[in-house]
Parts: C-alpha cells; sequence; structure tokens
C-alpha cells in the first residue's frame, strides 16, 4: 500500500546517496577519456606514448578515488566540491604535456589569476565542460546536496519547511 507520507529526512539523505554514487560512477566511466580529449587536443599523438598514459591513467585512478572519498563524506564536512576534483584532476594531463615538453599556451588574465598551475588552459568551466556526460549527475547531485543541507538546518532550528 503506497504511503501518502512526505518523504523523511533519511529518505532525503538516502537519495543524495544515490546522486553520489551516479556522480562518482560516471567520473569513473568518464575520466580517463578525458584526460585523453585534453592532451591530444594540445598535442596529437602524445598518448600513443606509453609514459604519457602512465600518468594519464594513474591520473584518472587518483582522481576516481577522490572524487569517492568526497562524495562519502557527510555534506557537512565536505570543503569542496566534486567540481573542484576535476578541475584539480587537470593535473594529471598538465604533467603529462610538461613532461614531453609541450609548450604552455597563452591565458587569459582570469585564468592565470584563478588557475595559476594550469598553463595549458584546461581547467573546465563546469561538468559539462569536463564532459557533457557529467551535466545532469552533477546538477542532480547538487541540488540533492542544497535540499538536505537546507533541510538539516530547517529541522535543527525548528522550522517548518512547508
Amino acid at each position: 500500500m503506497p504511503s501518502d507520507a512526505p518523504p523523511t529526512l533519511e529518505d532525503d539523505e538516502a537519495k543524495l546517496a544515490e546522486y553520489a554514487t551516479l556522480l562518482a560512477d560516471q567520473v569513473e566511466v568518464l575520466v580517463g577519456a578525458w584526460f585523453v580529449r585534453l592532451v591530444e587536443d594540445r598535442c596529437p599523438g602524445l598518448t600513443s606514448d606509453a609514459a604519457v598514459m602512465a600518468i594519464l591513467d594513474d591520473g584518472a585512478g587518483e582522481t576516481i578515488a577522490a572524487m569517492r572519498a568526497l562524495l562519502a563524506t557527510d555534506i557537512g564536512d565536505q570543503r569542496i566540491g566534486p567540481l573542484e576534483i576535476v578541475r584539480r584532476s587537470v593535473q594529471f594531463p598538465t604533467q603529462a604535456l610538461a613532461t614531453a615538453g609541450v609548450t604552455p599556451v597563452e591565458r587569459d588574465e582570469f585564468s592565470r589569476r584563478n588557475f595559476p598551475n594550469d598553463v595549458y588552459d584546461l581547467t573546465p568551466a563546469s561538468f559539462a565542460a569536463a564532459d557533457p556526460g557529467l551535466h545532469e549527475p552533477g546538477l542532480m547531485w547538487g541540488a540533492a546536496k542544497a535540499h538536505v543541507h537546507l533541510r538539516r538546518r530547517r529541522e535543527s532550528t525548528g522550522q517548518s519547511g512547508q
């Protein structure tokens, strides 16, 4: 018999955990190919080098582990978001390009100021800029996180969410 009761905070937190898993799974599926695209866009053919691929593969593994660790952390204890993990991960394609001696690119003032170590201008502005397949999972996780955060706050102060 279906219940007409509204979802509980625990229900909302369970849904957030589902979205976190979906986002982490999607990062795992896409990050390696994204790294290859970044390197190939700057230096076609470079990913045929085994040392370059080792850097990218190791970086993909580190990125996936960091994403899963972040998303397994309670939202009240998270100090960065998953997009920051994605942005920081450009260090791996950057390392691959630098190791191969690829010349850094000209960047605008915003990029130089906000991403000083991203000498190849690889940092994505959004999940979708990294890969369109990350847009929806990132958006759903972010909305669920905001909802749970607000609900926790309302319930802790005795405010009604209605």
